[in-house]
């Protein structure tokens, strides 16, 4: 499987993260997390792949997730229903989310870029 991002252009953090893959000559598939945002199982499976608790993919720093009072619902909501959310609204996902369909990274740190997809193109 390819590497697929799923990005918003105008996140300066995944700009960062797009100008480093095209930098170190890393293809990758162009996802818009808005338009196009991960399927319930798409996501559940980065999830399981990830060995993150689903928490760890929201976008707690979003006007979305605030507005929405997620920091509190969140600890009442099953798998299932956070899943749900998620794939319902690609502003409430952390971006850029990176995978291959064997790793997923979540934000944009340069340390994990090169360990997970430079080094191993």
């Amino acid at each position: 499987m390819s590497i697929i991002m799923y990005e918003y252009p105008k996140c300066g953090t995944c700009r960062n993260a797009v100008k480093y893959l095209q930098q170190h000559n890393v293809s990758f598939e162009d996802h818009h997390i808005v338009e196009a945002p991960p399927s319930v199982e798409q996501l559940r499976k980065m999830v399981d792949v990830s060995g993150l608790p689903i928490q760890k993919f929201f976008n707690t720093s979003g006007k979305k997730y605030r507005e929405l009072g997620l920091s509190q619902k969140l600890k009442e909501m099953t798998d299932d229903e956070k899943l749900a959310l998620l794939a319902s609204d690609g502003m409430l996902i952390k971006r850029p989310l990176v995978t291959d369909g064997k790793k997923v990274t979540i934000g944009f740190k340069e340390s994990e870029f090169e360990t997970n997809w430079v080094a191993q193109k």
